[in-house]
């Protein structure tokens, strides 16, 4: 029986389905329900599937699982900023974008994301919940600072500790409706912290025996938000071969912007969660302060000139390519 690639183009109700054949001819290319049986039925009249990819978006992973776990496929995903970057066209169309991810996977250029289990898509859905939670309580929290700047209003308690907030509730010379949008805000606040507490109750729970997430509560500096968003987005540490290579998708390494005879840097490379780097260089900042040998070398960095945030990153990325070595044998 012929072998046959197939890329697909993944929608909420349809999907894209090219197959192609190992020479790279075009024998079919049309929409599919975005069920596994009908892109499996209509996929294998053209002959025994080889492999498949499907550009990594939201949804497209649930498919990718049944169709390796119902049909006994080999499924890739695609890095979808990689492929926008390889198209040779700048028109974009569901047909053109099956036929180029069929066809990069047929000659092994394809641009891979890793295909993550089930339990880990889980815990990162909890994950995004408790962060999309916490950026509404900094938003208000944002609104509150605001408002306290147009009434010119200022205490000399830190902000956010108690004294302040008794001052806020009580003391603060607000306006009429300044005092109402700012118990409004309050209430709100106090909802949102709640809600947090939830989502922090349950990840608990649900992280209670991952051996992973131990390991890394082990970690100086590692706290269970940090632990949590690791196993979520990195999942498996041994499916990197270096520390430098999950450096790299942790977005912590400095980007090369050399040409001819210049050699420089251009910042951190954009690549991975942006949400796992920020708690990587939250780390940072916590191991220069209880960690004697990070101290040292972020004030050998600082010494030398470089500024706080260069040297946060440089921290993040030293710290994060000697964990890989310590948890690469763990799943």
């Amino acid at each position: 029986m012929t072998e046959v690639y197939v890329g697909l183009d993944y929608h909420q109700k349809t999907v894209q389905v090219c197959v192609m054949d190992p020479g790279g001819v075009e024998l079919a290319n049309r929409s599919c329900p975005n069920e596994w049986g009908s892109i499996v039925s209509y996929a294998e009249r053209f002959g025994r599937v080889r492999r498949a990819a499907i550009e990594s978006c939201c949804g497209a992973a649930d498919l990718a699982e049944e169709l390796v776990t119902k049909a006994g496929w080999s499924v890739e995903m695609a890095h979808p900023g990689y492929l926008r970057r390889m198209k040779q066209s700048p028109d974009k169309s569901d047909y053109s974008d099956a036929k180029m991810t069929a066809d990069l996977t047929r000659v092994g250029y394809l641009p891979k994301v890793w295909l993550a289990p089930q339990p880990i898509r889980e815990l990162r859905r909890l994950i995004r919940h408790r962060q999309s939670i916490a950026d509404q309580r900094r938003n208000a929290k944002l609104r509150i600072r605001s408002l306290l700047r147009e009434q010119r209003l200022r205490c000399s308690a830190r902000a956010w500790t108690r004294p302040w907030l008794q001052w806020l509730e009580h003391e603060a010379p607000l306006s009429e409706q300044g005092r109402w949008v700012i118990e409004r805000l309050l209430e709100e606040l106090s909802w949102l912290q709640q809600r947090i507490a939830e989502a922090e109750k349950h990840l608990t729970v649900v992280t209670a025996d991952d051996v992973v997430v131990a390991k890394l509560l082990e970690q100086p500096g590692v706290g269970p938000v940090t632990a949590w968003t690791i196993r979520a987005e990195i999942g498996r540490f041994d499916r990197f071969v270096t520390g430098k290579q999950l450096s790299r998708f942790c977005s912590l390494s400095p980007r090369n912007a050399s040409s001819g005879e210049r050699l420089a840097d251009a910042g951190l490379i954009r690549a991975g969660s942006a949400r796992l780097r920020a708690v990587l260089i939250e780390a940072a900042h916590r191991l220069t302060l209880r960690d004697p040998r990070w101290r040292a070398f972020s004030l050998k960095l600082r010494e030398s000139g470089k500024p706080g945030s260069v040297v946060a990153a440089a921290v993040a990325n030293r710290w994060i390519r000697g964990l890989f070595y310590e948890m690469r044998k763990m799943a």
